[in-house]
């Protein structure tokens, strides 16, 4: 008897250490209230530690004060009401009274009645609280894990002042806002998980491993990648120093009782121990530290999966030799590990262990961790469920606008907002085309791209395909139609944009194209035999009395007086020809006959006077004085 009062005392005191010794902080977002007038202004609410805060983005919606089921302890279809907003609606905020319930299932009951969130009025004046998912022996219920509307607690003078206005007649508008509730300065990320290797602790222990397994590939592409830093962490307590030598904290504690933990299923006399917890706590740190030195930190999420799925308590392999094999199956040096670990039979610090001790007290924003398992992102407290879309939303909310890298933009935390009225966007419901986008801060009304061909609008009321690819996107948005075998379209390959109605129609080229009647408004076959006859996209032309259309001239001509038009220009042709080939020799024959003469005279003078020619003397008298 005195041993189990003598356990439950150490219990208790670890209890001690780990909350009542703490600095917890609420971690707050804004409540702005735009009416009655009376109430205008910037309140702040406790964010509920469950469900999905839209972190990083807004909500707006009307408050409902129910005049049933106040506390919404019960199901609100037994009362035959619904939050659910119509089309059009603005989305309804349920107020909710604190008390007879578990804060939880107000929430579940208010999501199931339509509400797209809850606020809960605090019943009693004091500091605003975080409210929490219910204590171990009632963590079990289905319907925890499936919460994912908002929920915040607000003071009670805020309360009643939104009842006040409700029973007036007064419409109460909210705005949620989650912008400013975790700090964004610059493009990265820092953010730890504080967690727990004991997988028998329940549906808490259950949900962190589920949650392990399932954000895994995000943050390691997120680590990769430099887009965060990321640090896992272990709570730790100390045994107190009048209980050392005791049964129950040897089988807590290691290093003398420098760092403990409780015993994992709550019995001191069967299973694993707590100091075999602490252990495989601190081989996990350990195992990071090991692989962050080796630059590849995100092996830290492998090890945890891994180790889960290999090495359970309830196979009985929850022991160093299983976990060494799963360090070894990735190619980290098992031996730095154990180094890292040291001698858990020394009464000594463990440096790993002393500096985790040290990072559980609070500083700045953020306080004491005490609860298990804790995210802290950019040094404040996650609040909500721990599921992969909403936490991978928190930290994409702790991102400078506009740096968020790609996964932010990924359809596991996308806002739903498309899905009701296409978000106000643009829509080509034919071609099954949008602009409307969601992303973790709310959708955006974006023109897109489509199998490599760009959209371009405004995204709100008109988007148009662009580039040499676009009529192979339901034909470019352009008119297109089939008939008598034939297809014509608006839409133009080497045309980057635009639609024009093909020769033969008239029209926008969007919404119709109307054949044109060549023969009606005589654009056609206007000459005095011709016959015109009007087809879909084109027309026909033909000649009286066995007549032949010339369509380059249209004109009609005889076959008969053609075909003699035709030989009496071709002998034509051929005696021109034949003339101008006589002509031709003629001129040489003429042109040769006088070069020859003139050759033969030239050289006939050189050898004999010709009779034109004066008699030569060929003697000169000198007179001489």
């Amino acid at each position: 008897m005195m041993r189990e009062k003598l356990g439950l005392l150490v219990w208790v005191w670890f209890l001690l250490c780990g909350s009542s010794f703490g600095r917890f902080v609420v971690e707050k977002n804004s409540l702005k209230m735009t009416s009655p007038t009376s109430l205008r202004g910037v309140y702040e609410c406790a964010i509920g530690n469950f469900g999905v805060p839209q972190y990083g983005g807004t909500l707006v919606g009307t408050v409902v004060y129910p005049q049933a089921n106040q506390k919404a302890c019960k199901s609100f279809d037994d009362v035959g009401i619904s939050f659910k907003s119509k089309p059009g609606g603005l989305p309804t905020f349920l107020l909710a009274d604190r008390g007879d319930c578990y804060f939880t299932l107000k929430a579940w009951n208010a999501q199931n009645g339509g509400a797209a969130a809850i606020l809960v009025a605090d019943d009693r004046t004091e500091p605003l609280i975080t409210m929490d998912t219910p204590e171990e022996e009632h963590a079990d219920a289905d319907y925890l894990q499936k919460i994912t509307v908002p929920s915040a607690l607000v003071s009670k003078s805020l309360g009643d002042s939104i009842k006040k206005a409700l029973s007036s007649g007064e419409m109460v508008n909210i705005n949620l806002d989650w912008t400013e509730a975790l700090p964004h300065p610059d493009e990265r990320v820092e953010y730890e998980f504080w967690t727990n290797s004991n997988d028998e602790c329940g549906p808490k222990c259950e949900s962190q491993i589920e949650f392990v397994k399932n954000f895994k590939g995000a943050a390691q592409i997120l680590e990769q990648k430099g887009y965060t830093q990321f640090t896992p962490h272990y709570i730790t307590w100390y045994c107190p120093e009048a209980f050392i030598l005791s049964r129950q904290c040897k089988s807590q504690c290691i290093n003398h009782g420098r760092y403990c933990a409780p015993d994992p299923e709550q019995d001191f006399t069967k299973g694993y121990d707590g100091k075999d917890v602490v252990l495989q706590n601190l081989r996990q740190a350990c195992f990071f530290k090991v692989a962050n030195e080796s630059g590849k930190p995100w092996l830290w999420w492998d090890y945890v999966t891994d180790f889960a799925i290999r090495c359970p308590m309830k196979e009985k392999k929850y022991n160093e030799e299983c976990a060494n094999k799963v360090v070894q199956s990735l190619g980290v040096d098992v031996k730095k590990v154990q180094k890292c670990v040291g001698d858990p039979e020394a009464d000594e610090d463990n440096p790993i262990l002393k500096a985790e001790q040290d990072t559980q007290i609070g500083k700045g924003s953020r306080g004491d961790v005490t609860i298990l398992p804790t995210l802290v992102i950019n040094n404040r407290q996650y609040r909500g469920k721990l599921d992969k879309g909403a936490v991978l939303k928190a930290i994409c909310a702790g991102f400078q606008e506009t740096t968020e890298p790609a996964i932010c933009l990924t359809d596991g935390i996308e806002t739903n907002e498309c899905l009701e009225n296409n978000g106000g966007c643009w829509q080509d419901k034919k071609a099954n085309i949008t602009a409307c986008r969601d992303t973790f801060r709310g959708r955006v009304c974006e023109c897109p791209i489509v199998q490599g061909v760009k959209f371009t609008g405004d995204g709100y009321t008109h988007c148009e395909a662009s580039g040499p690819l676009r009529c192979e996107i339901n034909n470019g948005g352009c008119w297109k139609k089939s008939q008598n075998g034939r297809t014509y379209s608006a839409c133009v390959d080497d045309s980057t944009k635009g639609c024009k109605c093909p020769p033969g129609f008239k029209g926008d080229g969007v919404n119709s194209c109307e054949d044109v009647d060549e023969c009606k408004e005589k654009v056609a076959c206007q000459c005095a035999e011709c016959k015109c006859k009007n087809t879909w996209g084109s027309y026909e032309c033909s000649c009286n009395s066995g007549l032949l259309y010339m369509q380059e001239h249209d004109t009609c001509i005889g076959s008969e007086s053609s075909v003699r038009y035709n030989w009496g220009f071709i002998w034509f042709v051929i005696l021109c020809l034949a003339a101008a080939g006589v002509g031709g020799y003629a001129v040489y024959k003429y042109r040769i006959r006088r070069y020859m003469d003139s050759e033969i005279r030239a050289i006939m003078a050189q050898y004999m006077p010709l009779d034109n020619q004066g008699e030569v003397p060929n003697h000169v008298v000198r007179g001489d004085i």
